[in-house]
């Protein structure tokens, strides 16, 4: 006699092609594509090479942190200090190469580890004492913010050796000019695309930021991801130092100053949910490019500045709005 077998649901992780095809990133993908229908109807110079290329140029510091950002938002935390961490990453590369004459690769590796210092320390406070994230990160961007000013005495730091402005020089690809550092920003979003998506790791950070004490009880060290995370994230801030400075060819201590909001809508705006759990690196970069793109769009028809920072708050309070909702139904 035969036996009929039933097999269980598959819980496995969603597969990158997946992701792209559900909510989370088919929504900012849509809204960038329509973006690019819009402004290259107003605008001939849009559909360029070289204007796409100047966006990923525009995007790729805040694209950077985003990255860190979303690490953390994933955990259901949130960093106000990225931007504030990378400025004094990138004054103290700059500072160590053209007043210590130390070599750019050594003082470029002491820089990201600084960054990622902070990030430790910013991980164990979150989860040792423990503090609320917001409260940990909005006094560390002040703690940081003050180290920029104090160790760079307000100077812009000039002169700097050519291993650090290296990745902002350009190749051509099929005669758009395309700076180096546009493409170890891809490259960083497709690591860390595979890290979330296919790794034990990846599990474990949603895994805690949809409920921490679940994961805990099944066994995942949720304290130490958490600092892991928070340091990583860190690191990744540092590399955003460097190439802010290949960016602009100086170390300015200006640098950074608004790009923790500017992070944290990238990662809005890609449709990860800022109660944790859910999201992609993806969605970040599509973020980005969203931001990216209205802001150049409206430049080249001759829109205000003012008008793309209120276009891109009312674009985050609707991304908000619409995880909110997406929570509730799911309830």
């Amino acid at each position: 006699m035969s036996t009929s077998t039933t097999t269980p649901p598959s819980t496995a992780t969603p597969s990158l092609r997946q992701r792209l095809l559900t909510g989370s990133v088919a929504g900012p993908l849509a809204a960038l594509v329509i973006a690019c229908i819009v402004f290259s109807v107003q605008s001939d110079r849009f559909l360029t090479g070289g204007n796409f290329s100047l966006i990923i140029q525009q995007v790729m510091v805040v694209g950077t942190l985003a990255i860190g950002q979303t690490l953390i938002i994933l955990t259901a935390g949130i960093d106000l200090s990225n931007g504030a961490i990378m400025a004094f990453g990138s004054i103290v590369m700059a500072k160590l190469a053209v007043d210590n004459h130390l070599p750019g690769v050594l003082a470029i590796l002491v820089g990201i580890g600084v960054c990622a210092v902070f990030g430790l320390v910013n991980g164990s406070l979150v989860t040792q004492i423990p503090l609320p994230p917001f409260i940990v990160t909005l006094g560390m961007y002040g703690i940081a913010f003050a180290l920029t000013h104090i160790y760079s005495e307000d100077q812009t730091i000039t002169g700097l050796p050519s291993s650090m402005t290296a990745l902002g020089e350009t190749f051509s690809l099929g005669g758009t000019e395309v700076t180096y550092g546009s493409i170890l920003t891809i490259l960083l979003f497709l690591l860390f695309a595979y890290l979330l998506g296919q790794t034990a790791w990846g599990k474990h950070v949603y895994a805690t930021g949809n409920n921490p004490e679940a994961a805990r009880l099944t066994g995942i060290p949720t304290r130490k991801l958490l600092i892991g995370v928070y340091t990583i994230a860190g690191l990744v801030y540092g590399i955003g130092a460097l190439l802010s400075i290949a960016r602009t060819g100086v170390g300015d201590p200006q640098a950074g100053q608004t790009d923790n909001l500017d992070s944290i809508t990238a990662v809005v705006l890609g449709g990860t949910s800022l109660f944790g759990g859910r999201g992609t690196v993806v969605g970040t970069l599509l973020g980005a490019l969203i931001v990216g793109v209205i802001r150049n769009g409206l430049q080249l028809i001759g829109v205000a500045s003012i008008y793309q920072t209120l276009i891109t708050g009312i674009l985050v309070i609707l991304a908000v709005t619409v995880d909110q909702l997406s929570r509730r139904s799911s309830r």
